[in-house]
């Protein structure tokens, strides 16, 4: 019997399908990778299970990036298993494959990346065939209830149905891939001409969106601080004191984008008007006319992110992770990831549902609104909510019919803001009466002449002129949906705007003139633009950059928007992990490394990168493929041509001439004296008149980690800085130092960059002394003497020279950074009290680059500071002992006699039986028989003793001759040491 293939995204999907169809379709038997019956077979990927590359003659690899290997364009993509998933990928290809399977049913998530999902494995699945070539049906859900499954399987879309939006699936994808490759590996190109490995990341979404954060930093940077004034008056009327603001009546916008209708440039203009008007009548006028207020529309995911954003400080992908939980989790929320902020005109009747479910939950603050919106009938089809036009593949986010249970508190939050709001679109718009109130002044003396700025110009000497203020009053008469938000509803507002807060205005009886009883100037200063947060930058990202408040033409502009609902979280974290951004608080702040590339991509003129509207229209081609507008070939065509001219922009300009706007170090430089000014790739001297240097200069990148001007300025002042965290090896490895300025011995008067591992002994051996200004941190764990911060390192007041012992005579030092995890004070502080520190989350293994977790302990045998790894419980009983047949304790590593180790940080093996040294190495070493870590030790001391580090790279050792014996070259890296040993431990 022929059997469909229904194929989820998630494990947890294909659950719920099985749940969802048992009692239509029989019950399931469940096997480790799927779940079959007498029609179905159900299983699901774990999101992307296969990804695209290039074909191995085309492909690049990291080592030959070079503009000779660019553009990449590969005729067509091939398809590689993601890594960790191959096993997942098998399962789910062997279930396609069966003959018994004729057809297949896509049920990954209802957008283009589930439709991308399911084609690329269906694809490998068929193999050279490019495709199964069984039938397939599209399962498109907008609810995980299992009512809203069994109806997504009464009506499944055909495979006709879906090829725009696979088209637009597989070209975002195979766009993405080109420009970010070939955008990333030309700049990189571009940025290591000089030597070293400088990654450069682009995207074809990412570095626009960077592009609005780097230009609005620009402006803030640039913004001039103007002072301005306004006068305020305190009016005494019969019935009370009410307050008032100057205004110009005959104000029109002009080129001063700061300029308004209630401010003045001129403190003495302001004071004058002050003086004129205090203790005069004033003639009121009086306007009051009623308005409404229309709640805001139901959320689409980038509004419910910048409400949340706005309201509980949750990123855009915190908001993201909630709502999907909401969704696939607990079923309580419509599909998440959607644009959309209308429902079909045909929901009304799952709308009532929802209604009816959330007036008899046990939601207190929310029910009796449900109740009430069902009793005065407050549901009705309007084009405001229920509107097809304005659906796309998914309809807006609101609450299910099936009430929650058992969510976080973040999660109720999240759920609590999408009840109120698709409650609120259906209650009365709150009515206001707001009341205009013009008090005129006209002072008994005339103005005094010259007084105003030109900015204004008013009447001259000998003219009366009236001075006009204004009051506004607004009081809420019917707080309808306003109601649902009770005391937040002052600021309840589209996208989180504080409303007007005005006040009831005191009564002023016909014919009455109150008195100006108090009037004053008040100076103010002009404020640059806000930077972004997540809320504001997701908005931009929306409009392509386009400061749209209206939300009608907000909605106009999403199909023009850079990226989708579903990818902005994602683009923001990665612009955050690149160190492109930095969050401080909410604010999202650009990076030195962000300037950088900007000012690289403007001087190239690559505008498809530089101006997020132009990108933007590559997002709304991408739609209209989804509605069989465009063709996918025609799209492609575009991407390409731009690819190119990423990459032939990058190979003809010249690196040394990118125009850009360059900061002056305040320090001098330390050669001559002369200015030190930044170029597109060095500060460097240009003389004291600012023209031709004495030839100082140091990168602003080195290693791949571009200097903050800041960073900059420190460095040439103290001559050190550190130590500093991104830094990448030739081999793209990360790894943290600091950076010092010194002598270069090989150019005498000249100075040069170097990095500072810590590990060197030149403070020690040089003799100078030194003094510590730092309090100690406790006692030294091997003799008891203060602890004190130094360099890289804190290290023991009697390991250093100093005044009271100029001859060191302890060794105990610990690095500030160890394997790019940087040790707080407050951790040593905590070793040298207990002897350990907390566990720490962020060491990277030199040898595997991954994370791991450990304590930093004492380790008084060994005589310095090692690791002790964090002890995890087994899960299987302890096995019993068993003795060997020489009747030998049971062996070590069994876990019945398993114990906590520390592990020093050299990790050193456990002790073994010496092994005698070869003649070559006896003449290094001694002849004394030894383990080969302390063959290791012994060199190092051998090393450091005859200064056998590169001075330009203490990495890398240069041997003498008795060196040259052992190792069998002239150099060797400092983890090729251990390796060259084995030929001489006999």
């Amino acid at each position: 019997m022929s059997k469909t293939l229904v194929i989820a995204e998630k494990p947890s999907v294909a659950q719920d399908i099985v749940r969802a169809l048992t009692p239509v379709a029989g019950k399931f038997d469940k096997y480790e990778d799927h779940f079959e019956n007498e029609r179905y077979v159900v299983t699901s990927a774990v999101g992307h299970l296969v990804e695209i590359q290039a074909p191995e003659q085309y492909d690049v690899k990291r080592g030959k990036w070079s503009f000779a290997h660019l553009p990449v364009i590969p005729p067509h993509f091939d398809l590689k298993p993601v890594d960790k998933t191959k096993s997942r990928l098998a399962a789910v290809v062997k279930q396609a494959k069966r003959k018994d399977v004729t057809a297949l049913i896509n049920a990954c998530d209802a957008g283009r990346e589930g439709e991308l999902i399911f084609r690329l494995i269906e694809q490998y699945a068929g193999g050279a065939k490019g495709g199964l070539g069984k039938p397939v049906q599209r399962l498109w859900l907008q609810s995980m209830t299992p009512q809203a499954i069994r109806d997504g399987f009464d009506s499944l879309r055909s495979d006709a149905q879906m090829r725009g939006l696979a088209d637009a699936a597989r070209s975002r994808s195979e766009a993405d891939w080109l420009v970010g490759i070939n955008g990333t590996r030309a700049m990189t190109a571009f940025n290591s001409q000089g030597g070293g490995f400088f990654l450069t990341t682009v995207g074809r979404v990412q570095t626009p969106t960077l592009s609005l954060v780097v230009e609005r930093e620009e402006k803030i940077r640039k913004f001039v601080s103007r002072d301005y004034w306004e006068i305020h008056a305190g009016f005494a009327a019969q019935a009370g004191e009410y307050l008032g603001k100057w205004f110009d009546p005959q104000f029109k916008k002009s080129a001063d984008p700061e300029a308004r209708a209630d401010r003045l440039w001129n403190a003495q203009a302001a004071q004058q008007i002050a003086d004129a008007v205090r203790g005069k009548p004033a003639t009121v006028t009086e306007e009051a006319k009623p308005s409404t207020q229309a709640s805001p529309l139901l959320f689409d995911l980038t509004s419910l992110q910048r409400e949340a954003n706005g309201k509980f400080g949750f990123s855009a992908k915190t908001t993201l992770a909630l709502a999907q939980a909401l969704y696939e989790k607990h079923k309580a929320l419509t599909y998440p990831r959607t644009d959309s902020r209308a429902l079909p005109e045909d929901y009304l009747p799952t709308t009532r549902q929802t209604l009816e479910m959330l007036a008899g939950s046990g939601m207190g603050h929310l029910a009796p609104f449900a109740r009430q919106a069902l009793e005065k009938n407050y549901l009705r089809p309007t084009k405001r909510v229920f509107d097809n036009s304005k659906v796309s593949d998914h309809f807006a986010i609101i609450p299910t019919t099936q009430a929650p249970h058992g969510l976080s508190e973040a999660e109720q939050k999240l759920y609590d803001l999408v009840v109120r709001r698709f409650l609120a679109v259906f209650f009365p718009s709150a009515e206001y009466q707001i009341t205009t109130r013009i008090s005129t002044v006209t002072p008994t003396l005339p103005a005094a002449r010259g007084s105003l700025p030109p900015e204004g110009a008013r009447p001259g000497a000998g003219q009366v002129e009236q001075h006009h203020f204004k009051t506004e009053g607004k009081v809420l008469v019917k707080p309808g949906w306003l109601a649902i938000y009770g005391k937040e509803a002052a600021a309840e507002t589209e996208d989180g705007k504080a409303g007007d807060k005005g006040q009831p205005l005191v009564a002023v009886q016909p014919g009455e003139r109150p008195l100006a009883a108090q009037v004053a100037p008040k100076g103010l200063k002009t404020k640059p633009p806000a930077r972004y947060n997540e809320a504001t930058l997701l908005g931009a990202m929306e409009s392509a950059g386009k400061q749209i408040d209206d939300e009608e033409l907000r909605s106009a502009m999403q199909e023009k928007g850079l990226g989708t609902p579903a990818t902005r979280a994602a683009i923001i974290e990665g612009l955050l992990t690149e160190k492109y951004m930095l969050r401080e608080g909410r604010d999202l702040i650009a990076t030195a490394k962000a300037f950088q590339l900007m000012t690289l991509l403007r001087g190239l003129e690559v505008n498809e990168l530089c101006k997020a509207e132009l990108t933007g229209e590559w997002e709304y081609k991408l739609a209209q493929m989804e509605r069989g507008e465009l063709s996918r070939a025609a799209f492609m065509q575009q991407i390409q041509a731009m690819t190119e001219k990423i990459v032939r922009k990058a190979k003809e300009y010249d690196r040394d001439n990118i125009p850009g706007d360059y900061a002056t170090l305040a320090s001098p430089c330390p050669n001559c004296g002369g200015v030190v000014k930044e170029n597109y790739r060095r500060y460097a001297c240009t003389g004291k008149d600012g023209g031709e240097g004495c030839g100082f200069s140091f990168g602003k990148s080195p290693a791949g980690r571009t200097f903050e001007t800041a960073e900059a300025e420190s460095l040439l002042r103290e001559r050190r800085i550190g130590p500093l965290e991104g830094f990448r090896s030739k081999a793209g490895w990360p790894f943290t130092a600091e950076v010092t300025i010194v002598q270069d011995d090989e150019a005498p008067g000249r100075y040069k960059l170097e990095f500072d591992f810590g590990d060197d002994k030149a403070a020690e051996e040089s003799g100078e002394l030194v003094t510590f200004t730092d309090a100690s941190l406790g006692p030294c764990p091997a003799c008891g003497s203060p602890v004190h911060a130094h360099g890289s390192n804190y290290v023991c007041a009697r390991a250093m020279p100093t005044a009271e012992q100029p001859q060191p005579s302890c060794n105990f030092k610990s690095g500030q950074v160890i394997l790019q995890q940087p040790i707080a004070r407050a951790q040593m502080e905590k070793l040298l009290a207990s002897g350990k520190t907390d566990l720490l989350d962020k060491f990277i293994s030199n040898r595997t680059r991954r994370a791991f977790k450990a304590h930093l302990v004492w380790d008084k045998e060994a005589g310095k500071v090692g690791f002790e790894f964090e002890q995890r419980e087994s899960k299987y009983p302890a096995r019993k002992a068993v003795a060997t047949k020489t009747g030998a304790a049971p062996r070590s590593g069994t876990r019945a006699t398993a114990k906590k180790t520390t592990k020093t940080a050299t990790q050193t093996t456990p002790k073994a039986a010496g092994k005698t040294p070869s003649p070559a190495l006896a003449a290094v070493i001694g002849d004394a028989p030894v383990t080969r870590p302390e063959a290791v030790k012994k060199l190092w001391e051998y090393i450091r003793a005859h200064n056998l580090q590169d001075p330009q790279d203490k990495r890398q050792i240069v041997a003498d001759a008795k060196l040259r014996a052992v190792l069998g070259q002239d150099r060797i890296g400092m983890f090729g040491l251990a390796g060259a040993l084995g030929a001489h431990l006999g």
